[in-house]
């Protein structure tokens, strides 16, 4: 069978101590994961437990250099700890879930904030806001044989120099167990998903000629400039 265009190259990150490379399958991020994010976006973290939204697989961006999107004038940062995962399942209990991780990255789920707003206004999904070219800012992945399974520890962002978002990874709503257990009863995981787990309280806009830095324990940093 021939194809009618050529498709597109497949998504791939770099792993830290390996020359493989780790193809991307989807993306799915939790949303107001931390109770603090939650309270400055108006929600309620008693009553509203946290939600999830997918971003498209090409739009991660991995050479630091971010172009303003289009449609927006007001484009946030929201520093995240990722899950990458090796090994995919459906009903997955939580006391098997790490099982699943194979290594961790930092992300930055950049979200045009304006568009997301005006979408939860009109009760419409939130694509428009978080889906778009380049929205998925990422680094290497750090395998968890090389940096361990992380429950706690810093997650930094800095913008400009300036320290905006100071928190800890323990501090979720739903930590990476949780997570993974509930996504895998609403879909089928598999290798090469990612999860974006959720961002502290903290976030805020960013112009062309803003740089991003994000940091976690354990995993180096996550550098971006917005061009």
């Amino acid at each position: 069978m021939s194809l009618l265009f050529e498709p597109l190259p497949p998504v791939t990150l770099p792993i830290i101590a390996l020359e493989a490379r780790f193809p991307v399958h989807r993306i799915y991020c939790v949303g107001k994961n931390y109770a603090a994010h939650a309270l400055e976006m108006g929600s309620d973290p008693q009553r509203e437990p946290p939600c999830f939204f997918l971003k498209p697989s090409d739009g991660v961006l991995l050479d630091g250099r971010l172009p303003y999107p289009p449609g927006t004038a007001n484009l946030h940062y929201e520093g995240e700890l990722v899950l990458a995962i090796g090994k995919g399942g459906t009903d997955i209990a939580p006391e098997q879930a790490l099982e699943h991780v194979f290594g961790y990255a930092l992300g930055l789920d950049m979200t045009r904030r304006d568009l997301q707003k005006t979408c939860s206004q009109r009760g419409q999904p939130w694509d428009t806001g978080k889906g778009f070219e380049h929205c998925a800012p990422l680094s290497a992945i750090t395998p968890a044989t090389v940096c361990g399974h992380l429950d706690r520890g810093a997650i930094q962002l800095w913008c400009n120099d300036a320290l905006r978002q100071d928190a800890d990874i323990g501090d979720m709503i739903w930590n990476p167990r949780e997570i993974i257990s509930t996504l895998s009863r609403l879909f089928t995981l598999r290798e090469g998903d990612l999860i974006f787990t959720g961002t502290p309280a903290g976030v805020g806009a960013v112009v062309a000629g803003d740089r991003v830095v994000l940091r976690i324990a354990g995993l180096g940093e996550l550098r971006v400039e917005i061009v």
